[in-house]
């Protein structure tokens, strides 16, 4: 395995781990739950996924070819008017990460030297999946932590239980 198939394969192993664990975040919630502020100015998890959605769809649509800033996206309308049901917001997350999965299904050696542009800015390929993949993880942790105060007690974590961590290891 070459060097760039083994950071495309990597990249794609962490960007699953990230989609499941807001995949599991969301299996713990309910419609009116997705859309808790902690506080009026605060985003709820509803407005983060249709942020996350809008960046992918605007960074991995022939992110090879055009700048990763759509013209037709518009950023701050995805703090807005959060989608109202829990179904209307997993078909966004989902499009979202399809595009991102099949965008990154077309790098190959004869493209990985490819220059990407995010905001007119120049970047590797490694400096634009990298960009993406801490973008995500970023919004994904808040999603879990507001997860988590909203569920409270009922929350059912994600990694390793509180106080299980001798267990797990032991188990490894």
């Amino acid at each position: 395995m070459t060097h760039q198939e083994n950071f495309i394969k990597s990249a794609l192993f962490e960007f699953h781990r990230y989609k499941t664990l807001g995949d599991n975040t969301f299996a713990q919630l309910n419609d009116k739950e997705l859309l808790w502020q902690y506080t009026e100015t605060d985003h709820s998890i509803s407005q983060i996924v249709k942020h996350i959605s809008g960046n992918m769809l605007s960074r991995w649509t022939n992110f090879l070819t055009e700048d990763g800033e759509k013209p037709w996206r518009d950023r701050d309308t995805e703090f807005e008017h959060p989608f109202t049901s829990k179904t209307k917001m997993i078909t966004a997350w989902e499009k979202g990460w399809h595009c991102l999965y099949e965008a990154l299904a077309t790098v190959n050696a004869t493209n990985f030297d490819t220059s990407i542009k995010i905001r007119n800015e120049q970047h590797t390929l490694t400096e634009a999946i990298n960009r993406q993949l801490a973008h995500y993880a970023n919004h994904v942790g808040q999603i879990i932590l507001l997860g988590k105060m909203i569920k409270g007690s009922q929350w059912v974590s994600l990694s390793v239980p509180k106080g299980e961590s001798q267990v797990f290891t032991t188990k490894k």
